[in-house]
C-alpha cells in the first residue's frame, strides 16, 4: 500500500489551511478591509477582490466567486492539476 499521495495531499492542505486562517484573521480583525472586500465583490470589482485578498500574503492559487449574499475561496495548492488537496470557504455577508 502506498500512501505517498495521501501524506502529500495532507502535507499540502496544512498550508491551504494556513493561507485560509490568514483571510479569515483579516476578514474578522478588520472591519475596514471587510467593507473594501464587500464593495468590490458588490460592484463586480474581481481585480480589486483578488488584490485585496492577495494583499494579506496569499501565495496559493484562489479560486474566488461572490454573489450579494457572500463570497466563496476555494483554495488549491499548486499541484492540483493532480487533484492533490482544496479547500473551500464559504461566506455570508447578508
Amino acid at each position: 500500500m502506498d500512501t505517498e499521495l495521501l501524506s502529500h495531499s495532507a502535507k499540502e492542505s496544512k498550508t491551504l489551511m494556513k493561507e485560509a486562517s490568514m483571510v479569515l484573521d483579516a476578514l474578522s480583525e478588520s472591519t475596514d478591509f471587510d467593507a473594501q472586500l464587500m464593495y468590490a465583490a458588490q460592484t463586480s470589482d474581481l481585480d480589486e477582490v483578488k488584490r485585496l485578498i492577495h494583499s494579506i500574503g496569499i501565495t496559493s492559487e484562489v479560486d474566488i466567486h461572490y454573489n450579494p449574499d457572500g463570497l466563496r475561496l476555494e483554495f488549491s495548492s499548486p499541484a492540483a492539476n493532480m487533484g492533490d488537496a482544496r479547500l473551500t470557504i464559504a461566506l455570508r455577508w447578508r
